[in-house]
């Protein structure tokens, strides 16, 4: 799949909602409406983009988080690749346990792999890989 956007985004957090939008506007360009691109796309992009921000690059505007966006027929799929170090996607607590549920940290990625179709992350942990269908799968919700 080739890439059909390709963005260089620096470390600010003001950045995000402004790339998420223009994000959206390429996917509507590509015939992909609805509740889907709206929600499930908007909310799992914006929380890829903070986490990358604040945890990969720690918020330094000299750095840059790098956006890749492919489009197709079938799919939209965005990888988000920060500078940071990295980390272990399965270490970080599952907040819908009762002991975790007023420990900080989690949600973002509990709500990405909620809304996504398909999420997965590079083996060093400084870059995910978020796929969303057009048509929505069958699934229930759960923690992992």
């Amino acid at each position: 799949m080739q890439s059909d956007c390709v963005l260089e985004l620096p470390s600010d957090l003001r950045m995000i909602e402004a790339a998420v939008s223009y994000l959206v506007g390429r996917c509507r360009a590509h015939a992909f409406r609805g509740s889907r691109l709206s929600l499930n796309f908007r909310v799992g992009v914006t929380e890829a983009l903070a986490n990358a921000v604040l945890y990969g690059s720690r918020e330094d505007p000299a750095k840059y988080v790098r956006v890749e966006v492919c489009i197709d027929s079938s799919r939209v799929e965005v990888c988000v690749r920060d500078p940071g170090p990295g980390f272990d996607p399965d270490a970080v607590p599952d907040p819908t346990l009762p002991e975790n549920r007023q420990r900080p940290g989690g949600r973002g990625l509990f709500l990405i792999r909620q809304l996504m179709d398909e999420v997965e992350f590079s083996e060093r942990g400084n870059a995910i890989r978020l796929v969303l269908l057009r048509e929505a799968p069958t699934r229930r919700m759960v923690p992992r």
